[in-house]
């Protein structure tokens, strides 16, 4: 699977006789929005994604904070977003690709067979000198029929007996229950293992390399042939951490839940280490 392409490759794709469809997916948790970041440089012919309306669904606590949407309300986001059968799709956000992880993760989900994260992010564009837009880009609708299932996901009961390696992809201090600034228990799933995202990067904000990634996550216990799931906050982050895997050459299923949901539902929880 490739997960990435590089800021140069990207330029050279803009220009060929069918471009990628580009999504620009600035978002924080917490916010503001990314829209106004977006109008103030992107790159040239990126569309903006808006991750609370377009990437979730909205439930009731129990389903979790981003839920994923249906495929009937993707898939109109993602003809809104100009995106025809066969066309390929970078996607990329402000920073460490965290948010845009998701799209790259629910488009693979919803059967779309070239998505691309921009390694870097929109730093790397621009570190490379490249041009930056600052129009609202609103293409042509396309025409795009998405399925969904072509990545697997485990549920709430899946994960509390997942017989594997559980990564837990949030900061440790939030594994570990040293804080919650969101949800309402701290803590995490029994048996999961600490593996936060942000070590996914190096410090330029790129992707390890795919040596680095087997080592990082050998040292949390996947290898041979354990099976291997990740979750984190809302089932946002842990997709950079699916993503970091393929790199790595392991698939792996997402818990899309995460601890939003297992914190809202009776089930267990443990801190500490």
């Amino acid at each position: 699977m490739d997960v990435l392409i590089s800021a140069a490759d990207l330029a050279t794709a803009l220009v060929s006789d069918r471009p990628p469809v580009v999504l620009d997916v600035r978002w924080r948790l917490g916010g503001p929005p990314g829209h106004g970041d977006y109008l103030r440089g992107h790159v040239p012919t990126a569309v903006y994604v808006d991750l609370d309306t377009e990437l979730a669904a909205h439930g009731d606590p129990t389903d979790g904070r981003h839920p994923l949407p249906t495929r009937e309300s993707l898939q109109d986001s993602a003809r809104r977003w100009g995106i025809d059968d066969g066309d390929a799709v970078v996607v990329y956000d402000g920073e460490g690709n965290l948010a845009a992880a998701r799209a790259w993760w629910l488009l693979r989900w919803a059967g779309v067979a070239d998505v691309r994260l921009l390694d870097g992010a929109l730093p790397a564009w621009t570190s490379a000198g490249l041009p930056l837009a600052t129009d609202d880009v609103a293409p042509e609708p396309g025409t795009v029929t998405l399925t969904t299932g072509a990545l697997a996901t485990i549920t709430a009961e899946e994960a509390a007996a997942f017989d594997g390696v559980l990564l837990d992809a949030r900061a440790g201090e939030r594994f570990r229950g040293e804080t919650e600034p969101v949800d309402p228990k701290a803590g995490h799933i029994p048996g999961a293992v600490s593996a936060p995202t942000s070590d996914n990067l190096a410090a330029d904000g790129r992707f390890r390399t795919p040596e680095e990634l087997r080592e990082r996550f050998a040292a949390a216990g996947v290898g041979g042939d354990r099976d291997v799931a990740a979750y984190c906050g809302s089932g946002v982050t842990a997709a950079h951490e699916v993503a970091a895997l393929a790199i790595a050459g392991i698939d792996a299923p997402l818990y899309p839940g995460s601890w939003s949901q297992w914190s809202n539902l009776d089930l267990p929880v443990a801190t500490g280490e």
